[in-house]
């Protein structure tokens, strides 16, 4: 397998910081991502190798890895840790339902099955991998294995079900919205049988939420622009604004400036315990184009009057 280079692909500089190669990689996420360029198989293949870019390099675990390992990196890739998923999983179950050609998944990991206790959640780095010496947590006991998952904003937001097969044996997972990315899932038991016949090994579940064209997750709240024209910027006025939860009209006042930020309460993520967060919009004041003679000279009299104005205040 020929070497991949991960910077090369995102199109930052080995020394790049985590913050920018995140703002690289969400840029170009959002233009390739298979929702905005539907029946795109370039685009959709450009989207898979800058989120597998971003896998490795926004991990910082991964990232030091990589960066030692160098040309060795594919073969460490195949023959070490990323050799957990196969051995009884039946990918072509979970795959089942896929959007694109890409994993797909939905909601909140909190309370999986509900009763009995048999699966916990915790919190990781995304996509963080154990080594060897992590993954044998008690003699006798079988290989661990990963998958990681990619869904939606849509998805997280809104949650669901999924239903997949591990060596054969279906199981049913029941997600509450509001999943988070990289948040793992820990399924006790349900990876490779130990060749001694002792105890099965993990099976864990990491959650990555593509960037969405629209909105943007910070927490529990989502951030979106908002375009509005110079005259309602000036007059103040009544704009729609899309939300997860549905359109809500909010009022702009007079004199709004170009990059300020309005809150809408309790639209933004659902929280983990009750209720939601908040969504916040951010004034982008659009220039008007293929203006006519009239309009261009009341702009250049509005212009003269504002001069005249700054005159008089500057003599006082």
């Amino acid at each position: 397998m020929e070497f991949k280079d991960y910077y090369k692909i995102l199109g930052v500089d080995k020394k790049a910081s985590s913050a920018d190669i995140k703002k690289v990689y969400r840029k170009l996420a959002v233009k390739f991502h298979p929702d905005k360029n539907p029946n795109d198989k370039k685009a959709e293949e450009r989207f898979k190798e800058i989120s597998e870019a971003y896998d490795v390099l926004g991990n910082a675990e991964k990232r030091k890895e990589y960066d030692q390992l160098g040309a060795n990196w594919d073969h460490f890739q195949q023959s070490g840790r990323r050799g957990q998923g196969g051995g009884g999983f039946d990918w072509s179950q979970f795959n089942q339902g896929a959007k694109g050609g890409q994993q797909r998944y939905e909601g909140n990991l909190d309370d999986l099955f509900g009763e009995g206790g048999f699966y916990d959640f915790f919190q990781s780095a995304f996509g963080g991998r154990s080594t060897e010496g992590q993954r044998r947590q008690a003699p006798s006991k079988g290989q661990d294995v990963r998958a990681e998952l990619r869904i939606s904003f849509d998805d997280a937001f809104h949650g669901g079900t999924k239903q997949f097969s591990i060596d054969g044996k279906n199981i049913r997972i029941k997600l509450k919205p509001g999943v988070n990315h990289g948040q793992t899932l820990k399924l006790k038991h349900q990876g490779l049988k130990d060749p001694s016949g002792g105890a099965k090994g993990d099976f864990y579940l990491t959650i990555h939420v593509d960037p969405d064209p629209v909105y943007e997750r910070k927490g529990d709240h989502i951030y979106a622009d908002l375009p509005i024209d110079i005259y309602t910027a000036v007059l103040g006025g009544k704009r729609e604004v899309k939300t997860p939860h549905g359109t809500v009209n909010i009022s702009i006042p007079k004199g709004t400036a170009n990059g300020r930020v309005m809150r809408i309460k309790s639209k933004g993520m659902p929280r983990k315990t009750q209720g939601y967060g908040d969504f916040y919009v951010k004034v982008n004041i659009t220039t008007p184009q293929n203006l006519s003679e009239e309009e261009i000279e009341l702009f250049k009299k509005l212009q003269q009057m504002s001069g005249r104005k700054t005159e008089s205040h500057a003599s006082h």
